[in-house]
């Protein structure tokens, strides 16, 4: 199942998503979305973890949980829904 991860806070780095993530299950894939010109992250990110019971775990505990300086929201990638 593939997450995104909006409203990261700019120093978050892949590494911690990926170890955030992985304290629900087996994380596929983690990519933190960069600006090509600033080489800064631009606040998001797409997490892939193969398994669904594991994904929807990691979205129901992290979505509106405190990054850094941030409240992250978590959700199916595709989802439309503001």
């Amino acid at each position: 199942m593939k997450l995104l991860c909006r409203n990261l806070d700019r120093s978050t780095s892949e590494d911690e998503l990926h170890a955030l993530f992985s304290e629900f299950g087996m994380v596929q894939s983690c990519n933190l979305v960069m600006d090509q010109e600033s080489g800064k992250s631009k606040g998001f990110a797409f997490i892939e973890m193969p398994r669904p019971g594991e994904a929807k775990a990691a979205m129901k505990t992290l979505n509106n949980r405190t990054l850094g300086d941030s409240v992250i929201r978590v959700k199916k990638a595709g989802e439309n829904n503001g």
